[in-house]
């Protein structure tokens, strides 16, 4: 249709030139130029990789981050490798309408909303506002775009996520947003001094007491020769813990507890099912009861660090750091942050991660995470729609691919240039791009897989990890066999070599051979009662868990913490919750 209205376009034009230019103006070149043009713009519109025949610019509320997100001097947020690339790609330029980063970005975002004044492109945090942006009908309708200039393999990228990413974004059958995708972290691993380890002759953990061991023997025997303060208690901290305890998103953040309370089957924060198939809130089961009296005792018994309600989370690094602590839980990537400056003050630091059972049957559970938390959305009205879904195909497909591209890519790989540096700052990958990425790197490192054919990522951890095990002096191939111990000593390795192969490999390898069971989490939205009332019930969970872990109230606190929950909106969210599911599922 669209095709069939540019041609009409030319067609006209045409007869018009030649009514006025005469018999001998060279009319059919004119029509030939114009055809041609509206055929290469046609073609831009409606494929992923089509360049348009002239610039199109576009207005941008771009998420920005300090420092300039390390960009190489001389760089911006208009003109950087990523702009540059989607420029000559398919010539796309961003003008910045704002920049802006964290709490201000989303201020600028209301702002931009209440006064009717969207830039022509923009991302939003959450599944709220992106509603309220459809009910306004402030939003195109991207359905043709998503289907049309979105590549194959972006398409199949989303459809990794099952259905939950797509029913996100649809709103009465339109899609009127594109997603970011959070991939699978997997569960959280706990990280140890491992040199530590060595010292008191204590082996891999594999339980929760096994871990609860360790600590203990760190705590009283001090392999780090941390001393014992004016009150004759160990320098040496236990277990540090963040104070939110466990996460809303799933495992991507450090120093909670949420595999704890994995081993009594309990997921705080998140909608799960119960033994009876009902969905309920995970806080308030007898499960998260049970983990709460278990992690009292373990605050009580000073495995737990007995200060962390004091400490913030730059505290925590320092202790880490200083080499005062020798235990947390984290993700897969944690040695990029905190343990990348852990190990360049101390290198003969040991942080090794070890993955936790937390059944009977030797498996590790963890609840799944909400797969998108960030929306691409395009202003009503404007010309070109498409191009938002263009720019995602070009960035997290054809650049991924592409050897010309590969170096200035790879330099910003290695400045630690932030993803936010992209026009759109977002990311686009498979729900299982963990295991994928490690499984290539480890055959390249095998000389399984020709490290040339790896795509952009990929290539710059092989060649960080291919350093880091030269330096190292043992054969991987050994070093890497299932059961085995993979720690290689550092010598000449930087922290950032280091980083790299302990995250992309040994962690990577624990989450991809080992027995691990997801538990769905059923609900990511907002009830109309969660929107006056949640914050309310999550400060008093908050407080609830706090004071029963510390001792400030009785394990039967949490009795009534769930009684007053109930009573003061709880129920009441919990029944649109099942209400809605019920809905979705027909």
């Amino acid at each position: 249709m669209r095709k069939r209205i540019f041609r009409m376009f030319a067609v006209l034009t045409a007869m018009i030139l030649l009514f006025q230019a005469g018999c001998n103006s060279p009319a059919k070149s004119v029509y030939t130029a114009k055809e041609d043009y509206d055929d290469k713009l046609y073609y831009a519109m409606t494929t992923p990789y089509g360049a348009y025949p002239e610039t199109i610019s576009y207005t941008l509320g771009k998420m920005t981050s300090v420092n300039n997100s390390n960009m190489p001097e001389g760089d911006t947020y208009t003109d950087n490798a990523y702009t540059r690339y989607i420029k000559n790609m398919i010539n796309v330029q961003n003008i910045d309408a704002f920049e802006a980063q964290d709490t201000q970005y989303n201020t600028n975002v209301s702002m931009a909303v209440s006064m009717g004044a969207l830039p022509d492109i923009m991302m939003v945090s959450s599944q709220d506002d992106l509603q309220r942006l459809v009910e306004a009908d402030m939003i195109e309708d991207l359905t043709e775009s998503y289907n049309n200039c979105l590549s194959s393999r972006i398409r199949a990228i989303y459809n990794s996520y099952g259905s939950s990413l797509k029913d996100m974004i649809t709103f009465d059958g339109r899609i009127m947003a594109l997603p970011e995708t959070n991939i699978t972290d997997g569960p959280n691993l706990i990280w140890l001094r491992k040199d530590w380890m060595d010292k008191l002759g204590l082996t891999a953990p594999e339980t929760i007491e096994d871990v609860v061991d360790i600590i203990k023997e760190f705590i009283e025997k001090d392999p780090g020769n941390n001393g014992i303060d004016n009150n004759g208690r160990s320098n040496t901290v236990g277990l540090v813990v963040d104070t939110e305890l466990t996460g809303e998103c799933g495992y991507s953040s450090e120093f909670l507890l949420d595999i704890v309370f994995a081993c009594y089957n309990a997921y705080p924060k998140q909608w799960i099912k119960d033994s009876d198939g009902n969905v309920v809130y995970g806080s308030v089961t007898s499960e998260a009861k049970d983990a709460l009296a278990y992690i009292r005792q373990l605050y009580s018994d000073g495995i737990i660090d007995n200060d962390f309600l004091l400490r913030t989370t730059t505290n925590i690094c320092e202790l880490i750091e200083n080499g005062k602590c020798g235990s947390f839980f984290g993700p897969w990537w944690a040695p990029n942050n905190p343990l990348a400056n852990a190990v360049n003050t101390n290198p003969d630091a040991d942080w090794q991660p070890y993955l936790m059972q937390t059944s009977d049957d030797e498996s590790t559970s963890y609840h799944s995470q909400n797969p998108c938390y960030k929306y691409v959305v395009v202003r009503k009205g404007f010309e070109h729609p498409e191009i938002a879904a263009k720019i995602i195909s070009v960035m997290f497909d054809s650049a991924r691919y592409d050897s010309n591209a590969l170096q200035e890519f790879i330099y910003y790989y290695q400045q630690n240039v932030e993803p936010t540096a992209r026009p759109i700052s977002i990311n686009v990958d498979y729900n299982n791009a963990l295991s994928i990425c490690y499984e290539k790197i480890d055959k390249a490192l095998k000389g399984e897989r020709d490290p040339d054919k790896l795509e952009l990522l990929e290539k710059s951890y092989y060649d960080a990890c291919s350093s880091y095990i030269s330096n190292t002096g043992k054969n991987y191939i050994e070093s890497s066999t299932q059961g085995s111990d993979d720690t290689l000593e550092r010598k000449n390795a930087t922290s950032t070599e280091w980083a790299a192969y302990v995250s992309r490999i040994t962690a990577c390898r624990l989450l991809s051979e080992g027995n691990i069971r997801v538990v769905d989490s059923m609900y990511f939205k907002t009830t109309d009662t969660m929107k006056t009332r949640w914050w309310r019930l999550k400060e008093k969970e908050k407080e609830a868990y706090l004071k029963i872990i510390c001792g400030a109230e009785d394990i039967s606190y949490f009795d009534t913490f769930v009684n007053e929950w109930n009573e003061q909106g709880g129920e009441a969210i919990t029944n649109e919750v099942r209400e809605e599911l019920m809905d979705i599922s027909g």
